[in-house]
């Protein structure tokens, strides 16, 4: 949950932040800043993916899932006394290569935890912890207009880390797997038992991860541009607060999805309506309305059912002794292109005409997530 809150509170308040930081600047410079801001944040986050997943699988999940909270608190909280933007962008990386091994490492033991039959529960309740600290980042940014005060709020995870070393409890399942330490390597991940798997659930998570951080990242400067007579602040949060509250609904029914409709068709639904609501909000929007709000709560709600879905879909497809580097990297190979269209989206503003535009072009990789589900099996191969 607070992962989320560090991850978004910069968007929200980058108008705010590159004014203080780098003063009056024309439109055009303000984007290509702000995309630079928000690309290394997730590239960090990539990296942090790969490399906790890999320390998970060695050292043990309670261990990385201690260090990977202090570590994005900790540069979080450096962003208070950033004394340049160049130094903001470096401690940005830093807090999302700390958030990516929280994302995957927290999946990781809660699906080792849990008994199978309560797992897809107990994983989509994790997930919607997300939308939470999105929605939390949006209250913050709504009731206080300070970007330096905001984060200040890094002070909670960097408590809960001390607080986790003490009652955090390793999962048994670990201790067992360890014992077998010849696959615990990227051989095993790429070998021929897994290689198709790792292909699947890149491609699928990737999709949507696109997606959803093309839109997260740029939605409140979307909703800046369209409206007059007003500096923003409270449309933006509330903006915010609509996509991750219907988010927290999404994720909180997710276990409930699988259930009634299967995994293949619930994500062939999320895709599609993920789609087909950017179309709406993105194309169909030429002024500021509350229909804004309700369109973001609409992707808002799918995001959370994808999310949930997938974390349980990709935790049971791996054996327990590659489990979180596996996890990690499905979760974040798509980050890769996931930070670069967050990039490409500020910089390609004007060449495709608004923001609009530019973040629905990339839109269409939702219709690329979907393809792919169709061409995968209903039931993951394993459940272990």
């Amino acid at each position: 949950m607070l992962g989320a809150t560090i991850s978004t509170l910069m968007p929200t308040l980058l108008p705010e932040v590159i004014k203080d930081l780098k003063g009056d600047m024309a439109p055009e410079e303000i984007e290509k800043a702000g995309a630079v801001i928000n690309a290394m944040f997730l590239y960090g986050w990539m990296f942090g993916g790969f490399c906790w997943g890999m320390i998970s699988d060695r050292s043990g999940r309670k261990n990385t899932v201690v260090f990977s909270t202090a570590c994005y608190a900790a540069f979080a909280l450096l962003t208070v006394i950033s004394p340049s933007w160049q130094w903001l962008v470096l401690f940005r990386f830093l807090s999302g290569f700390g958030v990516g091994g929280v994302i995957v490492t927290t999946t990781i033991i809660i699906s080792e935890a849990w008994i199978p039959s309560r797992r897809s529960v107990a994983i989509g309740l994790l997930t919607i912890c997300f939308p939470v600290g999105v929605f939390l980042s949006g209250a913050i940014t709504y009731w206080f207009s300070d970007w330096l005060h905001s984060f200040l709020v890094s002070v909670f995870p960097l408590a809960l880390s001390v607080i986790g070393h003490w009652i955090l409890e390793e999962p048994e399942v670990k201790n067992e797997a360890s014992s077998n330490p010849q696959k615990e390597n990227l051989k095993a991940l790429f070998s021929d038992a897994h290689i198709k798997n790792i292909l699947v659930g890149s491609v699928t998570f990737g999709a949507m991860l696109i997606g959803l951080w093309a839109i997260f990242s740029w939605l409140p400067t979307y909703v800046q541009q369209l409206i007059v007579n007003s500096d923003g602040q409270k449309e933006r949060s509330i903006a915010m607060m609509s996509l991750a509250g219907a988010a927290l609904v999404g994720g909180s029914l997710s276990g409930w999805f699988i259930r009634l409709a299967g995994w293949k068709i619930s994500m062939l639904l999320c895709f599609a309506a993920c789609f087909i609501a950017s179309f709406f909000l993105f194309k169909f929007t030429s002024s500021f309305s509350w229909l804004i709000y309700l369109e973001s709560g609409i992707l808002g709600f799918f995001f959370g059912v994808s999310q949930g879905i997938l974390s349980d879909y990709i935790s049971k497809v791996f054996p327990a002794p590659i489990r979180a580097t596996a996890t990690g990297f499905c979760f974040n190979a798509g980050r890769l292109f996931t930070a670069t269209v967050v990039f490409f989206v500020g910089w390609l503003v004007n060449t495709l005409g608004g923001y609009g535009n530019s973040i629905f072009t990339f839109s269409f990789v939702f219709l690329l997530g979907f393809a792919a589900t169709l061409l995968i099996r209903e039931k993951p191969p394993t459940d272990s």
